[in-house]
């Protein structure tokens, strides 16, 4: 698959996606988006494929936000056809089956931090400033900024950041939940591989299972998610992986997972 505005790699069991437009600070158009979806779609049906790390290129920025020259001048048609495609996109991301990371290089404000919340796990760099300045320029959110960001760090703090506009420091956006560790700029690759690979050390079909009790899950009241977990966890015991685990735990061995 050939990419204009990504550069998309394999590590590994690890694919590496790099958005791709460093002289504009990584900034989202459409064909970004558009090729986010493909991307993440290549992965996620790539069985050589087993985690997704996504990260822009340069230091300067993750994203710095949606490219404003595409909806400057905008109708509400136009603006609602624009956040339904990029919204299309995102939800790939969203429900990727695999683990996935969003390694944060710099500027993640709008757009940037909408994409980034729609991964697993935020690792940011020690330079990354993040935040939704969109009421800045006269509109709200357009890219799950209000729906994802209050589940992660709560309503309140959701508001405060969407009602000011705020850019705030990597050790920020840590203290209240955003990222889930912050590292030197020269460490967020190396560190967000080993993250990736303590995860995929684990079965594919246990991972996703957890993936969907716990996103499927929030969405719902205790009790149905309560239920949820109880039929994925005795669907694990239907898995082969299951079994492995087991006898490699009584017989005090590594296990050898294979994702059935």
């Amino acid at each position: 698959m050939s990419y204009e505005t990504l550069e998309y790699n394999v590590n590994g069991q690890i694919a590496i996606i790099t958005i791709n437009r460093p002289e504009v600070l990584n900034a989202l158009n459409g064909q970004v988006f558009t090729e986010l979806k493909t991307a993440f779609e290549q992965a996620g049906a790539d069985p050589d494929v087993r985690a997704i790390i996504l990260t822009g290129k340069g230091e300067k920025a993750f994203a710095a936000g949606s490219d404003i020259k595409e909806f400057a001048s905008c109708s509400f048609y136009e603006a609602r056809q624009i956040s339904v495609r990029n919204n299309a996109a995102q939800q790939v991301i969203a429900n990727c089956p695999k683990p996935t990371i969003a390694a944060l290089n710099g500027y993640t404000l709008g757009g940037g931090l909408e994409v980034a919340m729609c991964c697993d796990i935020r690792i940011a760099a020690e330079n990354a400033k993040l935040g939704q300045p969109e009421i800045n320029l006269g509109f709200i959110p357009g890219g799950g900024g209000t729906q994802r960001l209050p589940r992660l760090v709560g309503v309140a703090k959701a508001k405060e950041l969407i009602f000011s506009g705020k850019i705030i420091t990597a050790q920020e956006a840590l203290a209240i939940g955003l990222v889930n560790k912050v590292v030197p700029l020269s460490e967020l690759i190396p560190e967000s591989i080993a993250m990736a690979e303590s995860f995929i050390k684990h079965s594919s079909v246990i991972l996703e299972f957890a993936k969907i009790a716990i996103d499927t899950g929030i969405q719902l009241d205790l009790e149905s998610g309560l239920q949820l977990e109880i039929g994925l966890w005795a669907e694990s015991f239907a898995t082969e992986d299951h079994h492995e685990g087991i006898a490699a735990f009584i017989e005090k061995r590594k296990p050898e997972f294979k994702g059935k």
